[in-house]
């Protein structure tokens, strides 16, 4: 399958309702995946003319509220009023200042990137959060938006590691001093493999973790509806246990949904700050 094309589950359905197989269970459990795939909305990009896709919505989406909460922030900040939504923005601004960033980039690099690794780990959670809403899709579950962030990680760390330590003394700091002559292009070409391990990690546990999490919630829904067309009876006597685990799972997304946003923003920094101050 072509990612870069539209994406229909449907093409790819079992027997529709009332032909073979009575019940269409291949469109009801297609169409519930579809939840977390890419598909074409129907609609064109208004600058390029290029197809819009849901997860591309729900990414606008997730700038708008970041837009939306942070604009408040400075001025409650300055005078100490603003809403309970407001002042959270502000703490969390904080808290990821003090804890994340300046202790792994020092405070006056820290204080250069702060605004792009707080608005990283915003984006994320809010794309992450978004994805929980019904007829909602989830951007972090596909490997492209993914791996998109992931990249921008990577170029942070080899521009920047480039900048703060010049451009040979950055690929030259990858391989310790001392070591033999004849270890050094094997030590090296490691190092080279660490830098591309590192950003696919990001992207692959991000995406992973997502998808895993929303796959399972969408099972346990899809066994309750596919039961519940075989015998009316056999699906209200699993109802309940299906729901209840359905919303346990949605209580452990919405915390996955905060963790992941946290992981993918601390690890991006460490790698960053590894790039940036080799001598840590």
């Amino acid at each position: 399958m072509n990612f870069l094309t539209p994406v229909f589950l449907q093409e790819h359905a079992g027997p529709p309702a009332g032909g073979e197989g009575g019940h269409g269970d291949g469109d009801l459990f297609n169409n519930l995946f579809s939840h977390v795939m890419p598909q074409a909305t129907g609609m064109s990009d208004p600058i390029f003319g290029l197809p819009l896709f849901n997860i591309q919505i729900v990414q606008v989406l997730a700038i708008v509220l970041i837009f939306a909460i942070f604009l408040r922030v400075p001025a409650a900040v300055r005078t100490g009023g603003g809403g309970r939504l407001t002042r959270t923005a502000a703490g969390t601004f904080s808290w990821l200042r003090d804890t994340v960033v300046y202790p792994n980039l020092g405070a006056d690099t820290g204080r250069k990137m702060l605004p792009y690794f707080c608005s990283l780990f915003f984006f994320i959670l809010f794309m992450n959060l978004l994805g929980l809403v019904p007829k909602s899709n989830t951007p972090t579950a596909s490997v492209w938006v993914t791996a998109s962030l992931a990249s921008l990680t990577l170029i942070f760390m080899i521009v920047g590691g480039m900048l703060a330590q010049g451009p040979i003394a950055f690929w030259k700091s990858l391989v310790p001093h001392g070591v033999p002559a004849w270890l050094a292009p094997i030590l090296f070409l490691f190092e080279l493999m660490g830098l591309a391990i590192k950003p696919f990690a990001l992207t692959m546990r991000l995406m992973g973790n997502m998808l895993g999490g929303h796959l399972t919630l969408l099972a346990f829904l899809g066994l309750l509806l596919y039961f519940g067309q075989q015998s009316t009876s056999l699906g209200l006597a699993l109802s309940p246990v299906v729901v209840g685990l359905s919303v346990f799972m949605m209580l452990i997304e919405g915390f996955v949904a905060l963790l992941q946003a946290y992981v993918f923003t601390i690890l991006s920094v460490i790698f960053v700050g590894m790039c940036l101050h080799p001598q840590h």
